[in-house]
């Protein structure tokens, strides 16, 4: 495996025909990653502020929508970077911010939504941390561990669910508890996550001796 491949999240969607002629098309058009990164975070934001302000049938649809295309627009500004040969000096500090920014605002909002917003940010903290010890693994040396069992992708995975789920539920039953379902999975996920990826750094550490 390349070098630049070792320290890139696996995706099995990037081989994906659609995905592709989508990274294609911007890729013709002129888009800049650094700007699709960027745009990521405003999806982050109107996701948060539906959330917030809109936890009904149509803004919980309307927030898991907005999930899914931060993630779109995740996996789109690197396909245009690397695929499409417009890496730029700053592309790495365009690929980590956005997505610190926009894993915090889902997850916050999510535990306020739910009415546990002590949840939401405990969420949003290991959330972060889980990528500092993602990119510390990196720094030592090794190559960027993206395991689980609650990364970037399966954080937003049960967000969206949460949402999903949280938008029947509310017009059914007036409740919330599918919200706090997912924010609680996704604060204990990412703690659990914590614990694997050092225990895995320091496995590798070990081995390569002193």
């Amino acid at each position: 495996m390349p070098a630049e491949d070792s320290n890139r999240r696996p995706l099995k969607t990037r081989s994906a025909a659609w995905a592709q002629h989508l990274a294609a098309i911007l890729v013709r058009a002129g888009a800049s990653p650094n700007a699709i990164s960027i745009t990521s975070v405003l999806f982050a934001v109107a996701g948060a502020v539906l959330l917030l302000r809109a936890a009904t049938l149509p803004g919980l649809l309307a927030a898991a929508l907005c999930i899914q295309l931060r993630l779109l627009c995740n996996m789109l500004d690197g396909m245009v970077a690397i695929e499409g040969g417009l890496r730029s000096a700053t592309g790495a500090l365009y690929n980590e911010i956005p997505d610190r920014i926009g894993d915090s605002l889902f997850i916050v909002a999510l535990g306020y939504a739910a009415a546990a917003p002590a949840v939401g940010w405990y969420g949003a903290l290991v959330a972060a941390v889980t990528a500092y010890i993602r990119v510390l693994g990196g720094a030592l040396g090794q190559a960027q561990d993206f395991r689980g069992p609650m990364a970037k992708p399966h954080r937003m995975f049960v967000a969206t669910l949460g949402c999903i789920a949280g938008a029947v539920e509310v017009q059914w039953n007036g409740t919330h508890w599918s919200l706090l379902g997912a924010a609680w999975i996704i604060a204990i996920g990412a703690t659990l996550t914590c614990v694997t990826r050092t225990a895995a750094i320091a496995r590798r550490l070990g081995a390569a001796g002193p």
